[in-house]
C-alpha cells in the first residue's frame, strides 16, 4: 500500500498514512451523487447553494472521502463568490495542486493529498496574509465543530 505524509491537526504533527484508493463503484456507494460528481468527476456546485458558505462556527473542514483535515474555520473568509473560501489549508502536506486548463481557463486545481478527491481551485486574489483564495466545494467537505 502506498504511503503519504500528512499533517495531523489533532496531534499537531506530521504522520504517515496509507493513501486511500477505491474504485469508482466503491466511491459511488459511499458518497451522495453530488459528492461523487464533485470529488470524482471534478464537478462544481452551483454558486450560492453551498452548505458551508455561511457557516462561521469554529471547527475544521475535512475531506468527505477520507477524513483528512483540510481547512480551519479561522482561515475562512467571505469571498462573495458563493463558495466557501479559505486563505490557507491546515497544511500544504494535506493537499495537492495540479494545473487545470479545462474550459479554456488556466487555473490551479486543489485535491486531497490522501485520496485525490477534487476539492476546488486556488487563486491569487485572496486576503492577507497569504493572498490566496482556496475556493472549495462544500460537497467535498465535512465540517467537524471544535
Amino acid at each position: 500500500m502506498e504511503k503519504v505524509q500528512i499533517f495531523d491537526s489533532r496531534r499537531n504533527n506530521i504522520i504517515t498514512v496509507d493513501r486511500v484508493r477505491k474504485t469508482n463503484a466503491e466511491w459511488r456507494r459511499l458518497l451522495t451523487p453530488e459528492q461523487y460528481n464533485v470529488t470524482a468527476e471534478k464537478g462544481t456546485e452551483i454558486a450560492f447553494t453551498c452548505t458551508f458558505d455561511d457557516i462561521k462556527e469554529p471547527g475544521i473542514y475535512h475531506c468527505v472521502r477520507c477524513g483528512t483535515a483540510l481547512f480551519q474555520s479561522k482561515t475562512k473568509f467571505n469571498s462573495g463568490t458563493g463558495w466557501p473560501s479559505y486563505f490557507e489549508p491546515v497544511s500544504e502536506l494535506n493537499i495537492r495542486l495540479e494545473p487545470d486548463d479545462s474550459y479554456g481557463m488556466r487555473r490551479t486545481e486543489v485535491l486531497c493529498k490522501r485520496c485525490d478527491a477534487h476539492l476546488g481551485h486556488v487563486f491569487d486574489d485572496g486576503p492577507p496574509p497569504t493572498g490566496k483564495r482556496y475556493c472549495i466545494n462544500s460537497a467535498a467537505l465535512k465540517f467537524v465543530r471544535e
